[in-house]
């Protein structure tokens, strides 16, 4: 205490100031502390957390869009469906003077049977312009996770669930309307085709959310 007053009470001038500082230190022994390394900053920057999440927004808005484009072309086909078939049976080679079979007996059977329907009753092909609507209307569903995937993520599963469901309503109603199984199977695989982007997304999806988290 007494070394402390000696020195404020010495001389004032700057000169005797800076004295007085280094006195100061040398009673309190006052030490640098050192600088630490920012080692911290520098991996938080070597991480760039900016660029996983773009990475992943772009991966989900392609499936997205991949499942959305899956999902208005079936729609679409629902309707011209006696033109397709007129176009797609002389492919798999039916409808010539040799008998057909398999899938082209069967493609042979449906064309005729909704040519003579068409011609007859035009009316019951409005029930397959309902169809092709109700797939636009789903396609529109999924705009709902490109805006915000993590918060619209149950559209992503519904869209899963309704893939899984396809296989048994294929089996089942199938074989009630007189399907052909191979025919049925072809049906259960448009569930397999979507459920895979779809389960792909909603694991990006819960990658996004976590990097989100993360951040927060």
């Amino acid at each position: 205490m007494c070394g402390a007053a000696l020195v404020f009470g010495g001389d004032q001038s700057p000169r005797g100031k800076r004295s007085q500082v280094s006195a100061l230190q040398s009673a309190f022994g006052a030490h640098q502390v050192p600088r630490q390394p920012l080692e911290t900053t520098q991996s938080f920057s070597a991480m760039n957390p900016t660029e996983p999440t773009s990475t992943l927004r772009r991966k989900i808005r392609a499936l997205l869009w991949f499942f959305i484009f899956g999902l208005v072309v079936s729609g679409a086909t629902a309707i011209p469906l006696e033109t397709e078939l007129k176009l797609l049976v002389p492919l798999v080679g039916a409808g010539g003077d040799s008998p057909s079979a398999g899938v082209a007996k069967w493609l042979l059977q449906v064309r005729d049977a909704l040519g003579e329907t068409n011609a007859r009753f035009p009316f019951l092909a409005y029930g397959t312009d309902w169809l092709a609507f109700g797939h636009f209307v789903i396609a529109l569903a999924f705009l709902g996770p490109l805006r915000d995937p993590v918060k619209n993520i149950w559209v992503i599963e519904f869209g899963m669930i309704a893939c899984v469901l396809v296989v048994p309503f294929a089996l089942h109603m199938g074989g009630v309307r007189g399907i052909p199984f191979g025919w049925r199977l072809i049906d259960c695989s448009f569930g397999v085709g979507g459920i895979i982007p779809l389960w792909i997304c909603r694991r990006l999806v819960q990658q996004l959310a976590a990097a989100k988290a993360g951040r927060n």
